[in-house]
């Protein structure tokens, strides 16, 4: 202790022996106590981010055991009307890459500048966006530029879904999955088989030495329908002859149908004649399933 004011005063601190110290343990916050505010990201708020996401992987895994992946139409080389279109979720950016600042010399903006700064942008979003309050309307940027966006691609790909549709009237084709569709409900309709025959074991090919055959390979019909005529590109014709007589499938020759155009042409300019393409069709019409 001290008892003057001078500086040169020695202090002595006395203390009593007979009081232990006390070995304070600090105990973490407990957010809990104040819900809606935070939580300790570790591990609170990490541990329950890793519970959601294993629940949706397994969701997600049992969804791809389960359902059989949705392929689409075999592609057909030959078909010189066909309208490309991506997968739904890439439609915005498909409409995005048809303005002119987004394509042609500036492609590179439209393909690696604009998405760029978007996902770049949602990279940085955690470290840009550094406040407190997690109400959407107290975080005008923020959330003006999630809505902005949100609304970019909506109308993206509304715009690019309602140009498809009009470039199809346009052309005057139906897609092929319509089509299909069409024909299986007149087919019911009628009574007959509601598809296209499938290749099968009891399923062969009649009369393989016919001059019709090898004038197939000739005419190059075989590159769509393949040598053994289940088809590759374009559909089987294995058991045709049950669906379809030798007159529709003469009609199907000279006008094309869905997909597969005329092959008329094509065919003379190998070579047939009318006659060797009547033989065709009389041949395919022979091709029908075992009985």
């Amino acid at each position: 202790m001290a008892h003057g004011k001078s500086k040169d005063e020695k202090v002595v601190y006395v203390g009593d022996s007979r009081i232990k110290k006390k070995d304070i343990h600090v105990t973490p916050q407990d957010y809990t106590s104040y819900p809606g505010k935070s939580e300790a990201f570790i591990p609170n708020f990490l541990l329950k981010e890793w519970m959601v996401g294993v629940v949706a992987l397994v969701a997600f895994l049992v969804l791809t055991i389960s359902e059989p992946p949705p392929l689409g139409y075999p592609a057909n080389p030959n078909n010189t009307g066909f309208v490309p279109i991506p997968d739904w979720y890439f439609l915005f950016l498909y409409q995005f890459l048809k303005y002119p600042y987004a394509s042609g010399s500036y492609v590179v903006i439209g393909t690696v500048l604009i998405p760029g700064l978007a996902f770049g942008g949602l990279l940085l979003a955690p470290f840009l966006d550094t406040g407190k309050e997690r109400r959407f309307y107290r975080r005008p940027i923020a959330s003006s530029l999630m809505i902005v966006s949100l609304i970019a691609c909506v109308y993206l790909t509304k715009v690019a879904w309602d140009g498809y549709n009009h470039e199809l009237a346009e052309l005057n084709i139906k897609p092929e999955h319509i089509e299909r569709e069409e024909k299986a409900r007149e087919a019911a309709l009628a009574g007959k088989p509601t598809g296209q025959p499938k290749p099968d074991k009891s399923v062969a090919i009649v009369d393989k030495d016919d001059p019709a055959f090898a004038n197939m390979k000739k005419a190059t019909c075989l590159a769509c329908h393949a040598n053994d005529l289940k088809g590759a590109s374009g559909p089987s014709l294995l058991g045709i002859g049950d669906t379809m007589n030798k007159d529709e499938i003469l009609d199907v020759i000279k006008n094309g149908k869905g997909n597969m155009p005329p092959m008329v042409d094509s065919a003379k300019a190998q070579g047939l004649n009318d006659e060797d393409i009547e033989h065709i069709a009389d041949w395919l019409a022979k091709q029908k399933a075992a009985q």
